[in-house]
């Protein structure tokens, strides 16, 4: 079976000075090797297959790169299996029992619309509400962020609740996925987006990411 000293040897072998000095810019030095996300993301989906065990271990790694490696296969397999499976309830289990490691806005983003938002879109959403109420900042983007699936797929209602549970957040990083969250909500459900943004005003993080398109469609017409 692969270990995590396996796929740390492997990225290793892969990474490059420049490329620390790139990833730097959004993670903490110390926890960067050096990785292009490409050939990161390539060798996710070569171990996508992996023992769910091995992908918990991973999302305990100092290393950014391997932590990639494991929302990223928790993605691929997301996307082959049905949210009924067994198999998506593992994903989403090991996902939350390993947020701790989730811990920059692109490692919640790789995973959490599928792995969270899916596997909850026809189940009881209170999860979401919880993180939306965390204490952890990365847990209340991935509320916004997993909101994306119900927002396109379901009925606004959670959704709508959870924007208004972190409209208000201090964190940038909340404040771009609540933005997000609201542009998809304009897209899917216009009347909803209407009645919220009518009683909420939008902080300047989230009213950028809620704009983001719109100049360019102006121009279209």
């Amino acid at each position: 079976m692969t270990s995590v000293d396996a796929i740390e040897a492997r990225l290793r072998a892969m990474a490059s000075p420049d490329q620390v000095d790139a990833i730097a810019k959004r993670v903490p030095r110390e926890q960067v090797i050096g990785v292009r996300m490409k050939h990161t993301f390539d060798l996710a989906r070569e171990h996508q297959h992996l023992d769910l065990a091995v992908v918990r271990s991973l999302l305990d790694a100092p290393w950014y790169e391997l932590r990639m490696v494991a929302v990223s296969i928790l993605d691929a397999r997301a996307r082959r299996h049905d949210p009924t499976t067994p198999e998506r309830t593992a994903l989403y289990e090991t996902y939350l029992d390993g947020h701790a490691g989730i811990d920059t806005w692109d490692l919640v983003d790789r995973a959490a619309p599928r792995v969270v938002g899916a596997y909850l879109l026809d189940r009881p959403r209170e999860p979401l509400h919880r993180l939306a109420r965390s204490a952890n900042l990365w847990e209340r983007r991935t509320a916004a962020v997993a909101s994306y699936w119900t927002i396109r797929h379901g009925e606004p209602g959670d959704p709508v609740a959870i924007l208004s549970t972190l409209v208000d957040d201090p964190e940038q990083f909340v404040q771009t996925a609540v933005g997000t969250a609201v542009r998809e909500l304009r897209r899917a459900h216009p009347e909803a987006a209407e009645a919220f943004e009518a009683t909420h005003d939008l902080r300047p993080h989230a009213r950028r990411a809620a704009s983001v398109g719109t100049s360019a469609k102006r121009r279209s017409h």
